[in-house]
């Protein structure tokens, strides 16, 4: 079922850094934003083995360097193996990530199974493959998981992509729902973390470039066109042009749910309102009545 290819080289992480302050500044900014989404989620704890999925896109190698990054000078030890599948599209040049990983000497995995031929037989005529493809990614990635003891799973989606997917999920799919940044899977056997969970698409692609990542882009899904998710993704970079503040405010929204002033019966209880209702004012009744008692007394001892 798989091929692995495993990197012997250990790790030993000194890649060639712009200087740039520019670069610096980004830098930082990014190892805040990652750092904070980690405390706030206790995404990663002393021991683990944190396994990145790297596809050869922009976000996954920023996630990969960041971690490497945070290994070296965290107070905890944790470890992080990469590791990509091979899904043997067409033209997918095999050797950019081997010969990245090499260079900068970081442990790697390549797993080899044929997910494109069995999406594209899978996938009805005029459809997607988003659906399809991710599945069946999913389920290579978190089985060879547990096969190298991995404790946590790092995904590459960031800030953006977590808004498109509710946005995905409130126009198309009538649920409010979205990418949480941390995630226990539905066979209940991986914990899923998304440390890029606060950081903007934009300063993923200025990092990016900035690192020279060598970008390997997606021929399967990536080249169909009028994507449901691509055109939120333009929706929402046009709201950035034109009103800065609102993607913040929208992210800050799923931050700060009130479940009483939704619909959702299963999430909150409006049958017991009326209970509820009677029971605090009954408990208003016998509150008045102490302070009338207090106030009677007073008045008896004067």
């Amino acid at each position: 079922m798989y091929s692995p290819v495993e990197s012997d080289q250990g790790f030993n992480f000194k890649p060639e850094l712009p200087t740039s302050s520019a670069y610096y500044r980004l830098l930082k900014k990014l190892r805040r934003q990652v750092g904070h989404a980690i405390r706030d989620f206790k995404m990663i704890e002393d021991g683990d083995k944190v396994m990145v999925c790297v596809s050869g896109g922009k976000d996954s190698y920023t996630l990969l360097d960041i971690l490497l990054q945070f290994k070296r000078i965290a107070p905890i030890h944790f470890d992080v193996v990469a590791v990509n599948l091979d899904q043997k599209q067409p033209g997918f040049p095999e050797d950019v990530l081997p010969k990245f990983m090499e260079e900068n000497n970081i442990p790697y995995y390549i797993l080899e199974k044929d997910t494109y031929s069995i999406t594209k037989r899978l996938t009805p005529e005029g459809k997607t493959y988003c659906a399809v493809c991710s599945r069946l990614r999913r389920g290579s990635l978190y089985g060879f998981a547990q096969e190298i003891g991995a404790t946590k799973v790092a995904l590459g989606h960031h800030r953006d992509d977590i808004m498109a997917t509710f946005f995905l999920n409130l126009f198309h799919g009538g649920s409010l729902k979205a990418m949480p940044p941390k995630l226990l899977s539905s066979d209940k056997k991986n914990i899923l973390i998304r440390p890029l969970a606060y950081v903007e698409e934009k300063d993923i692609i200025k990092y990016a470039e900035m690192r020279k990542f060598p970008i390997i882009p997606c021929n399967l899904c990536g080249s169909q066109e009028n994507l449901q998710r691509a055109m939120i993704n333009d929706m929402l970079r046009e709201w950035d042009k034109q009103y800065p503040k609102r993607l913040h405010s929208i992210f800050g929204a799923m931050q700060n749910v009130s479940p009483s002033q939704l619909a959702d019966r299963d999430l909150f209880d409006f049958e017991a309102l009326d209970s509820q209702r009677e029971f605090d004012m009954k408990c208003d009744t016998e509150e008045s009545k102490k302070r009338l008692d207090v106030v009677n007394l007073s008045f008896a001892a004067d």
